[in-house]
């Protein structure tokens, strides 16, 4: 009997919070080395996740003044951290079995055999409740089970193309679709060109996440505050009489975040409709046209119809 294709899979926070938990701080451990010897990119671009169609991967890391060359690749099919240089050179590390601390380890001894001298300035969790605990001591974290960290790879596999889809209607800067380490989350973010004056009491991450005008679109798979898996969407710094605005499809809505508003959609909202994937896209469409409205953004000048900037080629659909 054929299973019928998902567009949206179900995936319950509570059926692998201790697999996510664990699978997070892997996530970080690795995401500080990318932070170390990634090629420093504006807005933090050079220290996240791209997907693949098997799990994650950093971006090209180190240097070409003195090399090598490399990236790490996590493989939810697999199950193995794969860290591989230009050097034809890899080691693989393996998901299953591992607690923090031995993972932590196993991933300096693979660097340090590909020769890759790193550093990490702190090796700790960032912004978890165990922050204060350095990696190399948490042995508390160490469930990971293979299908269901594969399931929610999946998952974070089609809300990526979503993303994706939702990307190509923009023509202004945008930045990749990616994951980001520190928050467990995927996202896109669209920048108009306004540079933003932060206080000097921000923090150096903010300062560098927010110095321009941003409406960032994204999912995370829930937390302790938010337990369900939902679409999010905010604009930074949000423009008055956002949060006043309608959304659409039915069940979206406006919450406090901090000092401002996002915008939250469940995911098991869109999954109970006839159209999921149209019913994210709408929903993040929704929130950009508000907010960019309100922010004064030349939508016209920025809609990008079907990823083609050309007005011939789109007239004549000459890309088809």
């Amino acid at each position: 009997m054929t299973v019928p294709f998902e567009p949206l899979p179900a995936i319950p926070l509570d059926s692998w919070r201790p697999t996510k938990e664990t699978l997070h701080r892997f996530a970080q451990i690795v995401g500080k080395v990318a932070l170390a010897k990634g090629v420093r990119r504006n807005h933090w671009w050079h220290m996240t996740y791209r997907l693949t169609a098997r799990g994650w991967t950093t971006v090209p890391l180190g240097s070409a003044r003195n090399g090598p060359v490399f990236t790490c690749a996590f493989d939810f099919f697999d199950h193995v951290l794969r860290i591989a240089t230009d050097q034809g050179t890899q080691v693989e590390i393996d998901l299953v079995d591992q607690s923090v601390a031995t993972f932590y380890g196993a991933v300096r001894n693979g660097l340090r055999d590909l020769d890759v001298d790193v550093v990490l300035a702190h090796p700790h969790p960032f912004d978890l409740p165990d922050a204060h605990r350095p990696f190399e001591d948490d042995d508390e974290h160490g469930d990971y089970d293979p299908g269901k960290a594969r399931h929610a790879f999946q998952v974070q596999s089609q809300v990526g193309r979503v993303l994706e889809e939702f990307s190509a209607t923009f023509s202004g800067k945008i930045s990749p679709v990616q994951l980001f380490w520190h928050t467990f989350d995927i996202a896109v973010q669209r920048f108009s060109p306004r540079h933003i004056e932060l206080p000097d009491t921000v923090d150096p991450v903010t300062r560098e996440a927010y110095s321009r005008e941003v409406i960032s679109s994204g999912f995370w798979f829930g937390d302790d505050k938010v337990p369900e898996p939902t679409f999010y969407s905010y604009t930074a710094p949000e423009p008055a009489g956002l949060a006043d605005r309608a959304l659409t499809p039915a069940g979206a809505h406006w919450i406090t975040a901090g000092a401002g508003h996002s915008a939250y959609y469940p995911y098991d909202a869109a999954r109970r409709t006839a159209d999921p994937v149209g019913a994210a896209l709408e929903f993040f469409q929704s929130v950009y046209a508000n907010g960019a409205e309100l922010a004064g953004w030349d939508t016209d000048q920025l809609a990008c119809a079907g990823g083609i900037t050309d007005p011939v080629l789109r007239e004549k659909g000459w890309l088809e």
